[in-house]
Formats: structure tokens, sequence, C-alpha cells
């Protein structure tokens, strides 16, 4: 069955602008190049009922403007009275986070500010930095409550600033598997959901502008988001049916970082991504265990993306991915924290003999993810007074019960591991502990790539790469099953746990991209290092948001070469995360517990703050009996086994189907177009701002400053032999002045970055005495402005210091074999006949993004873009753009002085 040419929807709104009168506002959002527009209308007259009005209407630039006109002059206090504007500028956004009400009217919140945090195939990830809480009842209609005040402080307690996350053209509630899944769906489907989309659509403008050509149409799909990650959901809720799609902007809460990983010059983006559920939401003592749904509390999904920068296209690209999960033990379980201890002792809340709230939350894991479903379990086994082994021994009954009704082969696998225990002992290493449980894991459930093995993995194949699990399918490699890891508290363990693990899938994405020869990657190298970076900063996030502080154990206390002043930092953290969880939690619990829209004020019933509890929100089933009973054998999802060890969420079926909206583009539409939303041609770009400068980067950041040392960022360093480190030290600032002058009298190594570039911890003498440090090939002066004194050195190495061999030596014969099969092998690279290509054609715009295989291995290709035809009109646009940055204008034109009139016209008037 043929695959379509299918691409993620891109959101139209991207620029809003929020304009009132007295009785209306009106939120006039467009994109990026400001070609598009669409209006909301939100009634201000209403004192309590959310009145919004969409027409669903595109409209041009110069539409709006009139439009704009017309309701300023309207709106004046008198006809022609141009002092006093009908219509202001309000605020200036980028989304709608959602409308929320307490016991006034509604509030819209605004994102104002935001910055770039990565980049997935071109899709723009973006962290919330600011927003504004806007009241729209005017003063007039206002009926004031005197607790209002009280809700609105409580409501904006929750920070967005801090960690929030959206993005465009890329759903972050679900994982890179799935949405690559949904963009390989079949040809005859999506015609099929086209269809059913234009004659259920309520949008009279909709399906403007469809290609009737079927060769040039592509797919744009996007998919209802995934719930349990979302955390504007009920904001959004009220709007949800009312306004088009491009006005729902969803957000997520938990971590988003991205490095980039240079391999000789090659870059690969290496992202890790952090989905904080939104149900049973909440504080480290105040959210124990399981609700009756069986939503867990601190239940975390976390995501490592690999990718090869150089292609960007999703079609194109090698992409891979790895999922693991980490959550409270799923029991009826809390902690009384009344005592003032350090340590509340467990106390199992409800008996559950047939394993009630485990069956529903391991049906929601096999829907999601597909089986096997891994355990590690790292709660204490032995103790004097029995503490954590109560939830070990529930938790073990459970899965025991939950195991007799599945198949063997689709059976919950549980790894039980102290791992306090084992720090504890000198006769044993923890990390190579977690290393062998972390390769048995890896291999049960694989992980995604999108590009099928490559030649060289057929012909000389890993012995660990033949014992892979997951699903091999046509077009690559899918990720079947999870690991869930967790301890108590799902913080410090469980991250050295998760890191472990995604070190060893890490091994296995880069072996699958055919960017290492093995499927191992040893600790002390620059890959490992910033990926360990990314991890700690994963951790020390998802710590401060659950129990109040950052980490107190990382991967180097683990490893036992942290320095003597961690001790000392980690007894503030722990004396940090006591006082949160003492006198801070049960505020930051209210805030979270009114935003996610768990509890709603209303005239008549008691204030949240006056509930002395927050069970009964949390827990339905206190409230009404349910009608419907789950069997006690049969726990899963009917149609969930059919489909294993396929998560059921991605298996093309009708259910799936219902939740994708699929539309038919031209080939160039902005909606589907990711160059054009990349790229952004249409603004004026600065390098200094870019992001992939900007970001943290293997070459600059990790490897050593010396010259002639290996390259590779898999090659084993020295504990102190990292960029920042020598970079960071102000006593060295003569030996790094030193190196950079013979960074540039010595040739330039495959990546230029790890010798022009500095450390973000340079003081600013560092920096000016970087400028001052030419790339030329002769030695050159430094002045270094902290001592007034001049440094003057030629420095001539020979050959075998630089590359590690004499290049006036003859090459062996061996060396010379490996070159003629290196060679041979290139030639039959480009065996395809470039004379047979043809690229004049009717549509010479078809040929201007299109990548043309050039090579006879038809999966691990290699592609060339053909230039595209320019006319005489615009190679003389060009030269007149050349000479006026010259200084040499040429005349103006009737015609340009028409064109300048009709700007200021529209511009000014």
């Amino acid at each position: 069955m043929p695959v379509a040419a299918a691409a993620p929807l891109i959101s139209s709104v991207q620029k809003l602008v929020l304009y009132e009168t007295r009785a209306r506002y009106f939120l006039v959002g467009s994109n990026p190049a400001e070609t598009k527009y669409r209006v909301l209308k939100i009634d201000r007259t209403e004192p309590k009922d959310l009145v919004i009005i969409d027409d669903k209407h595109v409209y041009t630039q110069q539409e709006v403007r009139e439009l704009l006109g017309r309701l300023d002059l309207g709106n004046r206090t008198k006809m022609g009275q141009k002092g006093s504007s009908g219509l202001s500028r309000a605020v200036s956004a980028f989304g709608i986070v959602g409308f929320v009400r307490f016991l006034e009217g509604y509030y819209i919140v605004l994102i104002t500010k935001r910055r770039k945090m990565a980049d997935i195939g071109g899709h723009a990830i973006y962290k919330i930095e600011d927003t504004n809480m806007i009241y729209i009842p005017n003063d007039s209609v206002r009926v004031s409550h005197p607790d209002e005040a009280r809700y609105l402080r409580i409501f904006q307690n929750v920070d967005l600033s801090s960690n929030f996350y959206f993005s465009y053209s890329y759903d972050l509630s679900h994982s890179l598997q799935y949405n690559l899944t949904v963009l390989r769906m079949p040809l005859e489907i999506l015609k099929t959901e086209t269809a059913q989309t234009r004659q259920e659509s309520f949008d009279i403008f909709e399906d403007e502008g469809l290609s009737t050509q079927g060769g040039n149409g592509v797919f744009g799909i996007c998919s209802k988001p995934y719930e349990k990650y979302v955390w504007n959901a009920k904001l959004l809720e009220v709007v949800r049916s009312a306004v088009h799609r491009d006005w729902l902007l969803y957000i997520i809460n938990g971590f988003c970082g991205q490095s980039k990983l240079l391999i000789y010059g090659r870059p690969i983006y290496v992202t890790l991504i952090a989905r904080r559920s939104s149900k049973f939401a909440g504080t480290r003592f105040l959210k124990r265990g399981s609700n009756d749904e069986g939503d867990v509390a601190n239940e975390v999904e976390t995501e490592q993306i690999l990718y090869d920068a150089s292609v960007m296209s999703f079609s194109a690209g090698s992409y891979s991915s790895y999922v693991q999960v980490r959550g409270s033990v799923p029991l009826y379980w809390s902690q009384d924290i009344s005592t003032m201890m350090p340590k509340p002792p467990i106390t199992l809340d409800q008996a559950d003999p047939y394993a009630h709230v485990a069956a529903l939350h391991f049906d929601q894991m096999l829907q999601r993810f597909g089986s096997p479903i891994i355990i590690l379990n790292l709660v204490k086994e032995r103790e004097k007074r029995k503490h954590e082994r109560i939830l070990s021994e529930e938790l073990v009954a459970a899965v025991t019960y939950l195991n007799q009704f599945l198949p063997p082969e689709h059976a919950i696998i549980y790894i039980p591991w102290d791992m306090a225990k084992y720090t504890k002992s000198k006769l044993c290493n923890v990390l190579d502990r977690l290393n062998v449980i972390a390769e048995s894991v890896v291999k049960k459930t694989g992980f995604f790539v999108n590009r099928p093995d490559s030649y060289c993995s057929i012909l000389r194949p890993d012995e660990k790469w033949n014992e892979l699990g997951g699903c091999v399918v046509p077009t690559g490699r899918l990720q079947t099953g999870v690991l869930r890891t967790n301890c108590v508290d799902c913080l410090d363990r469980t991250n050295t746990a998760q890191f472990m693990v995604g070190k060893c899938a890490l091994a296995y994405q880069l072996y699958s991209l055919g960017l290492i020869d093995k499927p191992n990657l040893q600790f002390d190298t620059d890959a490992v290092r910033l990926f360990e970076e990314l991890y700690e900063d994963h951790g020390d996030t998802l710590s401060l948001q659950y129990g109040g502080s950052q980490l107190v154990h990382r991967v180097k206390t683990y490893r036992k070469i942290a320095p003597w002043t961690q001790h000392s930092k980690d007894i503030m953290q722990t004396l940090s995360r006591y006082y949160s969880n003492a006198f801070s939690d049960a505020d930051r619990q209210d805030s979270i517990n009114l935003f996610l829209g768990v509890f709603k004020p209303a005239e008549g019933k008691p204030h949240l703050w006056e509930l002395p509890t927050d069970f009964y929100l949390h827990h339905k089933n206190t409230l009404s009996l349910s009608q419907t009973r789950q069997s006690y054998t049969y726990w899963w999802t009917s149609g969930v086994l059919k489909h294993l060890p396929l998560p059921f969420d991605e298996v093309t079926c009708a259910e799936n189907r219902r939740k994708l909206t699929v539309k038919k583009f031209n080939k160039y539409e902005e909606e589907i177009d990711i160059h054009n939303e990349f790229f952004r041609p249409y603004e004026l770009s600065s390098f200094d701002e870019t992001f992939c400068l900007a970001m943290t980067n293997s070459t600059r950041d990790f490897m050593p400053k010396n010259v002639g040392i290996d390259p590779s960022p898999f090659t084993v360093r020295k504990p102190d032999e990292t960029g920042k480190s020598v970079l960071g030290n102000k006593n060295n600032r003569e030996e790094t002045v030193l190196q950079r002058k013979t960074a540039a009298s010595a040739p330039p190594p495959p990546s230029e970055e790890a010798v022009s570039s500095s450390s973000e911890d340079d003081s600013g003498t560092d920096k000016e005495d970087e400028g001052a440090v030419s790339q030329r090939s002769t030695p050159v002066k430094v002045t270094d402005t902290g001592d007034n004194t001049k440094i003057t050195e030629n420095v001539v190495q020979s050959t075998r210091d630089v590359y590690g061999v004499n290049l006036s030596d003859t090459p062996s014969e061996d060396d010379l074999a490996i070159y003629a099969r290196f060679v041979q092998l290139g030639q039959s690279q480009h065996k395809q006949d470039k004379g047979s290509q043809q690229f004049c054609s009717r549509q010479p715009l078809d040929k201007v993004i299109n990548l043309v295989p050039i090579s006879s291995f038809s999966q691990d290709n290699i592609y060339e873009v053909q230039p595209p035809r320019t006319d005489r009109k615009s190679i003389e646009i060009f030269h007149a753009h050349i000479q006026a940055g010259r200084g040499n204008m040429q005349p103006l034109g009737r015609d340009d002085f028409l064109m300048y009139r009709e700007y200021i016209r529209n511009r000014y008037m």
C-alpha cells in the first residue's frame, strides 16, 4: 500500500495583537509573515459569561487594516474626532494559554514573551517567558466579589514562566514515534479522512485553495493531543468548539533541553523532553501513590531524541528516539506530614486485593507504549524498621495478580533492586550494575528509528544489535514497551537509573544512524559528558517541581568522583527540600488544583482554602458510585491485547483515525511548508542570534582546547580535560591565550568551533582577547589587558605533534589497499547517470527543493539538490541589489514612485 506525502500542520496564528473598545475585545492573529489573519471578537458587556465569536475567515493584511479602521471610526465618541481613538491597542502576544473564571467574570491569559529552546526537524519548541492576565468585562458591568483577589493570587502562584513549553507545529504531548507514524499512514486512508473532514467541517472557508491536482498535493495532518500531558486543557475547554483550531495552543509542563554533538563537523542534535502528567499532579508529600483512575503522582514521560541536523526533512532525515517513564508506586498510599518528621511513615490507605488501581495504570501504559511493561523498583528491600519495603511487597502482589491473566509473552516484567544498599557497599559498583540492567531493558523494548538498518550493520552485524528487541518494519524500527522506574520520591535514585538507561539507548541510537562502529559509549567522553549535563538539568528541574529543591544525589555521587564541596551542597539541598515540604507545599498544591481545574470556585460552595483536604477532588469515586465495574480478570481495554506488542494508540484503526484532522494542500502552502517556517526568508536574520550557534556545543564546551588531540566526541578524556575546565579557570588565562595562538597558527581541525569559540564562563577580558585572535596561518601578537604585558611567540610544530603521524613517510601497502577500497566505494555511490536526469519541466518550482538520490545504495542514501533556474529579471534585481550595497544607486522610474506612494498611503494614512 503506497505511503502518502504528509506533513504536520503549522498553526497560522503565531502573532497576536489585542485591541479594545468599551464593548469589545478584538484579538487579531496572524502568521509570521503577516500575510494571513484571523479575528476573534470577545464581548465585554457580559459580567459572568464568555461570549466569543470566530467568523473563521482568513483576512489579508489590507482587509484587516480596513476592518480596524472602521472599528476605530465607529467607536469614537464623536464622528470625525481624531483626538479620542475608539480602538486602542492593549497588548501584543504569541499565543493564548486559555480563559479562566473564579467568582466574577472571565480572564484571558496571553503569552507575551517566549524563548526558543529546541528544534526538531525544523519545528521550533518555545518556552514561555512571560504571560499577561487580562480581565474581560469592562468596569461598568463588573460585579465585585471580596474573594476574587485571593483566587487570582492563588492562580498566579503557578509560575507560567517556569518550565512550560509549546510548539506551533509539533505535537509535544505525543512521542516522536507517534508523530512520525501518523505521517506514514497509507494513501488510501488519508484520502478517506480528507473526504470525511470536508463533509463534517462547519468552516465554510476550510477548503479554500485546495489543489485539485493529485500529484502536487500534500496531506497536512494534525492529531488530537494526549490530554494527560496537556496543562491548559481545562482553560481551553470553554472555547474549543467555538474557535478555529489554530487559536488552540497546547502547553506542557516539565523540561526541554537540546545540545549539539559535533562529530567531525557533522551536527547531531541531542534533545531531552520531559512531559509531566496533569492528572493527580502536585507536590511531594501531598501527592503519593495513585488516584482511583490509575493516574499516579509525579508521573513524567522522558524522551530522548537524536537526529542528524544536516537534513531537516521528516521524510528524508534520520531521526531516533527512546522513551522511559517515572512515577509513584501505583497503590493507595500516603505519608502523614503532620508529625514534622524528615521521613514520615508510609501508610496504605485502602486494601486493594484485586489490584484495581494498578490495573487501570498499566492498562493506560499498554495502550500508549505496548508491551513489555518493565518495572524497575529501586526502593529499599532490607530495613530494620519496615518503611519503604511496605510498597515493594504490595507492588509485587499486584503485579503477580495481574500477570495471571496476561499472555506470558506480554507479561509485566518486575525488576527489584535495592540501590541504596549497593551504594553503601564498598565492593559493588552501582553504575556497573545499572548498566547491566539497562542493556537488558533496551534489548527488550528496542527503540525508534525512521530508517532501515544500514548496509554496514547488515554486512558486519554486532552481537548486541542482533539481540535487540522492538518491532522491525520496512521503514525502520519501533519501540514496543517501556521502562517504568520508581523509588519512593522518584527523584534522585530514579534520575540516575534513567540516565544509565538513556546512555545505553543513546549508544544504540548513534549506532543505528551509522555514527559509531559499536553500540557502546564510555564515561568521560565528550558525548557522555554532554548527555550527563542534559540529564542533570532534567533531574534538577523535575526535582524542583515536585520536591522543592534540586537533586541531592547526582551521577557523580554514585560514581564516587564528586568533589568534597558537593557534600555541603547536598546538605543545603536536603534542608531546602525539607523547608519547602513543611511550609510552602500546601500553597503550591492549592495553586495547581485551581490552575488544572480540579477545583472550580462557585457561589455557595466552600472556598479552596477552607477545605481540610483535596482527597475528594482527586478521587471521584468517593462522591458517586460508578455505574460500570471493571472486570477483575480482563482488566485491559478491549482491543489492546489484539495488537500487542504494538501500542494501541499507534495502530491504524477507526478509533484512532477519528483523532486526526487531515487536509490536502498545495505543495508550497504555508500551512505545511516547514522550510519557510524554519528559515523565515521574510525576516532579517543575524548569525549572532541564530539558535543553533547559541546551544550547548560538544566541541566548544566539552572538547579540550589542546591542538593535536583526537577531536572525536567518543574519545575518553581525563576528568579535568574539558573545555569548561580549561577556559573557566581564571588563573590559566595566559595559558589559554597561548593555546588560542597555537590554534591560530595550526591547520584548522574538522570543526573550527573548537578553536574560535569560548566557554560561557569566560570573563569580559577573555572575550576581548578572543576577538583579537586571528584565524590566519601567521603568528600573531596578543595583548592581555589583565597585566598589560605583551606575549609574542612563534609556534612551529611538526606534523607528528599535530596529527600523530609523520606525513613524509611513505604509506604502507595495507593503508594503500584500504584507501583503494574507500575510493571504489565512493565511485559506487555516484553510479547514477547524471545525464539522464532532466531538469527542465513544465513546473520548474517542483525542482527547487527536490532531493535527488545519487547513490546506488537504496537504504543509506545520499542526496543532492538541483539548483533552480533563474530568469533574467531576477538576475537584474540581484545585480541592482549588489550595486546598491556598493553605493551605486539606480535612478527611480515612474513605477517605483507609484509603488512607494501606495506603500505610504496604506501604511500611514
